[in-house]
């Protein structure tokens, strides 16, 4: 069993020509792949300001031949998302889902907290998360998807609105060994670090990278061209991520 997974975020669709032609550069580059991926991930802020049409705009963006999973990120609403991206009723319950992908689960996670930008995984989403894991099969190896990183990733910006309940994740993450990785958005930095003994992977935002502290200012580097990571889940359940810039 080999997965590959593209795994793409922060694309920030406003109606703005400038937001439509990056995501629709990432997604071209990703349609030329000579091997096309398993399944596109898209960790969060798909939209800009969480209305309709800007997931209308995405849902032709993303209408791929191959799965496309989302999660929600704190520039989302959703209601909306459902509605739109996933065609079911308007809710604002979390949006939590598992995806069955080449042999491997990826447990898309809500993290969001509505009208806020930090994130939280609440109750009912942490006893998803365990029941899920506890349900899978046998030995197949799993992928936690998230908007908001655990970790600090060294930018005052998005660290001060990182995920809030940490060990609460960690805890849970010591009782289930088949999950091989963590994979959020958020921070617009394309990044690897460790969580709770596994793997995370930050992706590169879409809309604009984020300038750390000694790169200067401004914050929001708009030249820099959109990223993909790429991560490679093989028989070992090891995790091997490439990161692309899209030019």
């Amino acid at each position: 069993m080999t997965v590959l997974l593209a795994h793409i975020s922060d694309l920030h669709l406003d109606g703005s020509e400038r937001a439509t032609e990056r995501a629709t550069r990432t997604v071209e580059y990703l349609r030329g792949l000579s091997q096309a991926p398993d399944a596109l991930l898209v960790s969060g802020d798909t939209a800009d300001h969480g209305a309709h049409e800007e997931y209308a705009e995405a849902a032709g963006l993303l209408d791929l031949p191959f799965p496309v999973l989302n999660c929600p990120g704190n520039h989302d609403d959703r209601a909306a998302y459902r509605e739109v991206l996933l065609g079911e009723p308007a809710s604002t319950e979390p949006v939590n889902q598992v995806h069955h992908v080449a042999g491997a689960a990826v447990l898309a996670c809500d993290s969001t907290i509505p009208g806020e930008d930090g994130g939280h995984l609440d109750a009912a989403t942490l006893v998803w998360i365990n029941d899920t894991l506890n349900g899978l099969p046998g030995d197949t190896p799993a992928l936690l998807a998230l908007h908001h990183p655990p970790v600090r990733v060294h930018h005052p910006l998005p660290d001060s609105m990182r995920l809030d309940n940490a060990d609460d994740l960690a805890g849970l993450l010591a009782a289930h060994p088949r999950v091989a990785g963590i994979l959020v958005g958020h921070a617009h930095t394309g990044g690897a670090t460790t969580f709770a003994g596994r793997p995370l992977l930050l992706a590169p935002g879409v809309t604009w990278t984020l300038r750390m502290p000694w790169e200067g200012e401004p914050v929001a580097n708009r030249d820099q061209p959109p990223g993909v990571a790429f991560h490679v889940l093989d028989e070992d359940h090891r995790l091997t991520t490439h990161f692309r810039a899209v030019v």
